[in-house]
């Protein structure tokens, strides 16, 4: 579901931005996804302008819209009790080399020349019913849970489940926009290498200067980003002729963002979008974020999507090996000096 965004004009008059018309039109389908992944095969269409949408919660998985806020609600609260702890508690879940934990202010920047993004982060993955958590990647280990803040895994890890489910309710409606089967993008995703984060941005002070952003522009670099803004706003985004324009939060939806990794496994049929966050509010933000992507054996063909006659720009490539490759350019936003100067 595509909703326009605002920005506003020197004279202080708001322009309204929409998608732009597109010539990608829905192909024949024999089956129909429930909830999100309806409206995407129902409106391929929405996905070609730079790969930003909103999803009205009600209409992700429906049965449990209750039950979705109730945790949205519960996570964003004690994500804020977490932030705003002495630094000496928060510490004894610093971020570790594979990318679990707390990460404080100063830890994430975007580019080599780039101020540090003001925010800190809170990071965690799959993890079973008991608790544990694979290490079968370099990109994912244990995650870590504070002590003293008890509900936090629980309200966390209710996130990161029902936001699991959304993607893939939304990636069965990018498969079938497509003429996939429904299941295409999900064959191995069992044991995902997803990864979800808290994101806390203060308010930004006017004199620290437009060169500063709660966090630079970039694209996410997975497959799919599920994205619970909160009421005070930020979000940037970039469009196809290179101007940035706000995305307001807008209450009972969520920010769906197509990545790096599913533009690429689709040979650039979806696109992923530059986006950057200034919170100028002077309220403290609170993002909660589920960067998803399928189990590290998931092999990336866009052959697989084509045909074999595609002219591929880029060779196959599996899910882990592909986000390692891609982890000094963008998962450096999450080490610490101390870890890149170990990684040399």
């Amino acid at each position: 579901m595509r909703e326009a965004a605002e920005r506003k004009k020197g004279n202080g008059h708001r322009e309204r931005v929409g998608a732009e018309d597109s010539d990608h039109h829905p192909r024949h389908r024999t089956s129909q996804p429930a909830g999100a992944g309806a409206i995407i095969a129902k409106n391929p269409q929405n996905l070609n302008f730079g790969g930003f949408s909103r999803c009205v919660v009600k209409r992700f998985i429906p049965q449990n819209k209750n039950e979705t806020n109730k945790t949205i609600t519960k996570t964003r609260e004690y994500g804020l009790q977490f932030f705003n702890k002495k630094i000496e508690e928060k510490e004894t879940v610093k971020i570790t080399k594979k990318h679990r934990g707390w990460l404080g202010f100063g830890g994430a920047q975007m580019k080599d020349d780039a101020k540090a993004d003001l925010k800190e982060s809170f990071l965690w993955g799959y993890q079973d019913e008991s608790g544990k958590s694979l290490e079968d990647h370099p990109l994912r280990g244990q995650n870590l849970w504070p002590s003293f803040l008890p509900s936090l895994q629980e309200n966390c890890m209710d996130f990161f489940n029902q936001a699991d489910l959304l993607a893939k309710d939304l990636l069965r409606g990018f498969a079938i926009a497509m003429n996939l089967d429904e299941n295409f993008f999900l064959k191995n995703t069992s044991r995902p290498l997803s990864r979800a984060s808290l994101v806390y941005y203060p308010s930004q002070p006017e004199k620290m200067g437009i060169d500063q952003f709660g966090v630079g522009p970039h694209t996410d670099f997975g497959t799919l980003t599920i994205l619970c803004q909160d009421d005070v706003g930020g979000l940037q985004v970039q469009d196809i002729n290179g101007d940035w324009f706000h995305a307001p939060p807008i209450q009972g939806t969520i920010i769906v963002n197509v990545a790096d990794l599913l533009s690429r496994w689709t040979g650039g049929e979806y696109k992923s979008t530059p986006h950057r966050v200034v919170n100028s509010s002077s309220k403290e933000r609170l993002s909660l974020v589920l960067a998803f992507d399928p189990n590290p054996e998931t092999m990336i063909d866009p052959k697989e999507v084509h045909g074999k006659s595609f002219n591929s720009k880029e060779d196959p490539i599996s899910c882990g090996d592909y986000l390692i490759s891609v982890s000094y350019t963008h998962l450096r936003a999450h080490e610490t000096p101390e870890q890149r100067r170990c990684r040399g």
